[in-house]
């Protein structure tokens, strides 16, 4: 009987421990090349992966950049509905959309939520207060930091959301975590983006101001990418927040 226990409990701690390893996100990660005191989680967009934004690092300039490890995760890869289902990294399926409108799969959403909190929450577990963890994200990984980071219970140095919108703007009333209430936001757009409209991330900027976040817009005559003068501001925002 003893030896029945100890094999059945074994294999719960090998099913608790494959469901922790589903949980994890693979990463292009960069350490800090000093003391490690604050760390940024910059998501990707739909179809990219984690290097998508890793040679920005030294484009930014940040002050105190060695004390800083970077962490860009892949997005799982799945269907994508309004790509003829073709098979991609993203963070959600988009069911429909037009110009000014999408229909997206909220739940999953919710599921890359749990990731990014539970890559947030590795972080803390290695030490970085969590008002040291900053997240960003572009396109579909700007909706995660906004959604995951005003829905995560401790307070975070800031999010930064970039060429994004906000589906989930109306759950977030019931949902917000008071933790969060006051971290500072950054959102920017390209002014002539074609993929990503300007009215929809005006709009997610306009619905978060109105719930008395604190949050700043900036807009710049691009497409659906970054310019100089929009690398140079993140970094303001980045040295203000993470000190």
């Amino acid at each position: 009987m003893l030896r029945f226990t100890k094999i059945f409990l074994i294999f719960i701690l090998g099913l608790v421990m494959t469901q922790q390893n589903a949980l994890a996100l693979e990463s292009v990660e960069i350490p800090a090349t000093s003391t490690h005191k604050y760390s940024v989680i910059w998501l990707h967009g739909l179809g990219a992966d984690g290097h998508d934004f890793e040679n920005i690092v030294p484009e930014l300039h940040l002050i105190d950049s060695s004390s800083i490890k970077f962490i860009f995760p892949h997005a799982p890869i799945q269907k994508i509905t309004v790509n003829h289902g073709a098979e991609m990294r993203a963070w959600y399926d988009i069911l429909k959309m037009n110009d000014l409108n999408r229909e997206v799969d909220v739940k999953g959403i919710q599921n890359s939520a749990t990731l990014i909190h539970t890559l947030i929450q590795k972080e803390i577990d290695n030490g970085i207060p969590s008002k040291n963890i900053l997240l960003v994200g572009f396109s579909q990984g700007g909706v995660l930091a906004l959604h995951a980071g005003l829905r995560f219970n401790r307070p975070l140095a800031g999010i930064i959301a970039l060429s994004a919108y906000l589906p989930t703007l109306d759950s977030l009333k019931t949902e917000r975590a008071e933790a969060n209430n006051h971290t500072p936001i950054f959102m920017s757009h390209g002014i002539i983006d074609s993929v990503v409209a300007i009215e929809t991330g005006k709009a997610a900027f306009d619905g978060l101001k109105a719930m008395g976040y604190t949050i700043q817009w900036h807009d710049y005559v691009m497409e659906h990418s970054l310019c100089v003068e929009e690398i140079e501001q993140i970094a303001g925002f980045v040295n203000t927040v993470l000190k």
